[in-house]
């Protein structure tokens, strides 16, 4: 009995799958600075695709030929690429999650567990009574009943995927450069088409083109994001700015914000807590700007936040919950030090005003709001009472 499926396919698919993920992996696009653990989830992925292409090959050579050795192949290669499903699922999920969040933890986790359990323990089984694939007397690939099962599974990943992002996206606009509908898609489209359409493959060479996506995409981002704190940097800043500049009925409020006491921290507790402190400073910035706005890393301990279309005049509101904000940071963080910010902002027309004014003006507010801070608080005395005892 002859094999039902296109060889010739199988092999250009798969080896032009191979070569591309090959040129990710030599290329270092996988690389990403300042995240280390998103690199290393990449890297897996991309070793695990190539295999994945090789155990395709040799599935598809080898079917319909009879012998042990054969059947043995083809028990394990087919294995590996339901596995491999599964692996390469959770793995995408978890690297946007991770990107997203920094860390994956609760509900997604017994998520993973569950389909972990649930498809490893189907996999197992079906090793002594065929109920996701069946490997026939004469060497043949079947498909079994709990086939679907593995299917359906794999669209909820995808699906859970889709939703996460979306919901994430709408809280933090910087996530429209980690366009996770550009790679899930070829996923999705190979999934569907493989399943109705027998004896073709194309999901390795879907995950191969969604890694390809995922490398520039976040290399891409890294052109745009602060690499510390995960914000934007100054880049953007003058994207977002020459974007607006000839739109009429365009008002734009614009903060500037600098850490108070922030040599402070790096000279008492050392460069690396200024970094914690950079980071936690912008996470709050974030979190009370939300949608409504973009915040820039301008300089140093200094961030711009622009929000594009701002309908009112009096930027008070946002001062207030940004200090809000810093003080519910500094109530729960248990750190030694306090953060708090000098604020000046104010609401332009960019057609009217350039960058170099706007960053003069609102330069100028926020270090009179510093000078008012400073006239409040003795930098000399503090530093000397907050030196850690020897």
């Amino acid at each position: 009995m002859e094999s039902t499926i296109n060889l010739q396919s199988v092999y250009v698919t798969d080896l032009v799958g191979v070569a591309i993920l090959v040129i990710i992996l030599a290329a270092r696009g996988w690389n990403l600075p300042a995240r280390k653990e998103e690199s290393r989830i990449l890297v897996a992925l991309i070793i695990v695709s190539i295999l994945n292409c090789i155990a395709d090959i040799y599935a598809s050579l080898f079917d319909g030929r009879t012998g042990l050795l054969y059947f043995s192949v083809l028990m394990i290669g087919n294995t590996y690429l339901y596995l491999y499903n599964l692996i390469v699922g959770i793995g995408i999920i978890l690297l946007i999650i991770k990107h997203i969040d920094h860390k994956a933890e609760g509900l997604h986790m017994i998520l993973f567990w569950v389909l972990v359990v649930v498809e490893v323990t189907l996999l197992l089984v079906n090793f002594f009574t065929p109920i996701v694939f069946r490997i026939d007397e004469k060497n043949v690939y079947h498909r079994g009943p709990y086939y679907m099962l593995f299917v359906i599974l794999g669209f909820v990943l995808i699906l859970y995927g889709y939703a996460y992002y979306l919901i994430n996206k709408i809280k933090n606009p910087s996530l429209r450069y980690f366009p996770v509908l550009e790679f899930l898609s070829p996923i999705l489209v190979g999934n569907i088409v493989q399943t109705q359409v027998y004896g073709i493959s194309l999901l390795p060479i879907s995950f191969t083109v969604a890694f390809a996506a995922i490398a520039i995409s976040l290399q891409n981002e890294c052109i745009y994001i602060d690499k510390l704190t995960g914000v934007y940097n100054r880049y953007e800043l003058d994207k977002v700015l020459n974007k607006h500049r000839f739109r009429r009925n365009i008002r734009i409020g614009a903060l500037m914000l600098d850490l108070n006491d922030f040599k402070h921290i790096n000279d008492n507790y050392s460069h690396e807590e200024g970094d914690n402190a950079l980071v936690a400073f912008a996470d709050i910035l974030v979190k009370t700007i939300g949608a409504e706005g973009i915040v820039v890393r301008f300089a140093g301990d200094e961030f711009i936040i622009l929000m594009p279309k701002y309908k009112n005049i009096d930027l008070t509101e946002y001062k207030d919950r940004i200090n809000a904000n810093l003080e519910k940071h500094n109530e729960t963080s248990g750190k030694p030090y306090k953060l708090s910010a000098a604020i000046g902002g104010r609401v332009f027309d960019p057609r009217h005003d350039n960058m170099n004014d706007l960053v003069n003006q609102i330069d100028a507010l926020m270090y009179s709001d510093k000078h008012e801070y400073y006239m409040k608080h003795d930098r000399r005395r503090k530093r000397q009472s907050d030196k850690p005892q020897k």
